[in-house]
């Protein structure tokens, strides 16, 4: 591996060194892929499934009287509503109406969402054992609440390899929504590569003329001296690699390349120019801003336009504790544009069939308000709503139900385990064969707890 990449420093043929398509492992895909790239719209802080999409018109009955005791049995609750001497109901705070041929009902919140229902698979009972934050982001990103294991993306990066020379296979873009600030810290370990080899890591493209940190060469360098340079330190680290057998050293060789050929990439990848005003039009004004979440949705379909694996969006703000109504009526303004036409624009191009897009949150919110009516709604992990699109997925379907205070799963549960299987399936692995063996485990994305492809909501 290390000579493959030290011929690609060199200038060599790339016949005799590494493809241009990088392969993964060799006995992957383990089936035929419906989906070759993800992109996953993760919505940090646990949007509000109550008011978004899961309607039950009883709670609107509901509005004001204290939850049956029954609903919320014995259930944990956080220390934020664990003192309230009442837990009274919260309806929706905006209408729902029925929309597409499908007949989804989907609330006023999301009016551009709702003209792409029918492309949708609207999983309504995800469910997690995470019931605050840092466990939940991290358990539905890496597979486990305890931190140091590899994100989903990285997995991928490992299992499948990448298909673009010029950019890496795993790609993060962070926005901060205007429902809440600060919002829930993201941390880069959400996308790291943990006991995978540090290649597969994720790499944070940012806002501005910078996009990825150390990236551009200090003044007073050109492109040829910077070439040598790469050159002679391959040399030392191929010699250092060959007495250490260290494959950090080979991965680092690897790194130091693609950062030379992201010099030209990156700009040509971030540079939209050449996008109509339709186009920006149809994801929204803030598309035209760097680093608002409109923006990073059409970056995404740029990045799979040239091939990267998988592209992760973070979007912070949906922690509504307080000031429900502004702040999620703000969020959802925030995405559910630019939300919707990346479906449509992928769709359009005829990318969508082959490309996997899933939007949620690391769980719900609660049924009761915390504090007064309309206040806010507390952490809910016991079930939850998200959706994907595209990749295999059978559009305009729901699958899963809740009871009439989406509080307990009636039917068709989706562990976030279950899904992570799911989203891998979709991509040809099969998760109990994606292995790891790291501190004398074979560890994998699912762990070691049982999790299922949800096959009814394949096509």
């Amino acid at each position: 591996m290390g000579a493959a990449a030290l011929a690609t420093l060199l200038g060599q043929d790339s016949a005799a060194a590494e493809p241009v398509g990088k392969v993964g492992l060799p006995d992957l895909p383990h089936h035929a892929p419906t989906a070759k790239r993800v992109i996953y719209l993760f919505q940090s802080g646990g949007p509000s499934h109550i008011d978004m999409w899961d309607y039950k018109p009883n709670l609107t009955t509901m509005h004001g009287k204290p939850l049956p005791d029954s609903v919320k049995g014995t259930q944990r609750v956080t220390g934020m509503t664990a003192g309230q001497k009442q837990f009274l109901t919260n309806a929706p705070i905006e209408p729902f109406q029925q929309h597409g041929e499908c007949g989804r009902w989907v609330s006023d919140l999301l009016p551009h969402t709702a003209k792409v229902v029918d492309d949708l698979a609207v999983l309504k009972a995800v469910h997690t054992e995470a019931i605050n934050h840092d466990p939940g982001i991290t358990f539905i990103n890496t597979g486990n609440q305890q931190i140091g294991h590899p994100s989903l993306g990285a997995w991928l990066s490992y299992g499948l390899g990448s298909e673009h020379q010029n950019l890496p296979g795993y790609m993060v873009l962070i926005s901060q929504g205007t429902g809440k600030n600060p919002g829930q810290p993201i941390f880069s370990r959400l996308w790291g590569s943990g006991y995978l080899p540090s290649k597969h890591q994720g790499v944070r493209l940012r806002p501005g003329s910078n996009p990825v940190l150390h990236l551009s060469n200090p003044a007073g360098i050109s492109a040829e001296m910077r070439r040598g340079q790469l050159d002679d330190l391959a040399l030392l680290n191929e010699r250092h690699a060959q007495l250490t057998g260290d494959p950090e050293i080979e991965t680092r060789i690897a790194q130091y390349e693609m950062a030379y050929r992201m010099q030209t990439s990156v700009p040509d990848l971030t540079d939209m120019s050449d996008e109509s005003d339709k186009v920006f039009d149809m994801y929204g004004p803030e598309s035209r801003k760097p680093g608002t979440y409109a923006a990073n949705c059409l970056l995404a379909r740029r990045m799979i336009e040239r091939d990267v694996r998988c592209i992760q969006l973070f979007h912070r703000g949906w922690d509504q504790h307080n000031s429900l109504v502004t702040h999620l009526g703000n969020q959802c303004r925030d995405t559910d544009q630019a939300s919707a036409a990346l479906v449509a624009d992928l769709k359009q191009r005829g990318l969508l069939d082959e490309t996997l897009v899933i939007w949620g949150g690391e769980f719900g919110r609660t049924a009761y308000s915390q504090g007064g009516l309309n206040s806010g709604r507390d952490h809910h992990g016991r079930c939850f709503t998200m959706w994907m699109a595209g990749g295999g997925v059978k559009p305009g379907i729901e699958y899963g139900k809740t009871d009439d205070y989406c509080y307990n799963i009636a039917q068709g549960g989706v562990h976030v385990r279950d899904l992570n299987a799911t989203i891998l399936h979709l991509l040809g692995i099969d998760h109990h064969r994606l292995t790891f063996k790291f501190q004398g485990l074979e560890q994998r994305l699912t762990g070691v707890e049982p999790a299922r492809v949800v096959k009814e909501v394949l096509v």
